[in-house]
């Protein structure tokens, strides 16, 4: 015999299979609008590790070298994130005048830089990258044969709005 509790539930998980899957909202431009990411505590530990599983497979499809995760430019990248946001423009000048070599070297990466990507967006890392990949410079510096390392950064303010950094380096 079912107990009236187990009958209640047991409704209530049906009526909710019959919920409509949430619709996609289309903007003007023919696109799906996107939905404001949030960087948890956990995407914080793992972002770095699958933007270079995604420019890997990506250099891989081109036959080019692997990067590898750079602290030096993981730090640079995350301070100059910060940076931007106290700015609040995307732009490759730090407010103390300093460029993406300038920052990388200070952070202490030793090889030369090839070259510094950023975005400002409600998006999360891989759609940032996808972004980055369609448009000509910010595709080279991460296509660039000489590129060993990279650096990934970002900030993240309370409206959800991300500043995102990738330095590469050789």
């Amino acid at each position: 015999m079912i107990k009236l509790p187990h009958l209640a539930a047991l409704a209530m998980l049906a009526l909710a299979a019959c919920q409509p899957a949430p619709q996609v909202q289309i903007g003007p431009d023919g696109q799906p609008i996107p939905v404001a990411y949030r960087i948890t505590a956990r995407d914080q530990a793992e972002i770095p590790n699958r933007v270079l599983t995604q420019v890997n497979a990506l250099r891989a499809q081109s036959g080019l070298a692997p990067m590898v995760l750079s602290p030096a430019l993981g730090a640079a990248s995350m301070a100059h994130a910060r940076d931007m946001a106290a700015q609040n423009r995307a732009w490759h000048f730090g407010s103390d005048g300093s460029s993406p070599l300038d920052r990388a070297r200070r952070s202490g990466h030793q090889g030369p830089l090839i070259g510094e990507n950023i975005s400002e967006t409600y998006e999360n890392e891989i759609s940032t990258l996808s972004a980055w990949m369609q448009t000509r410079d910010t595709r080279d510096v991460i296509m660039d044969p000489a590129a060993r390392q990279l650096g990934i950064g970002w900030l993240q303010e309370p409206s959800n709005k991300v500043w995102w950094v990738l330095n590469v380096g050789g």
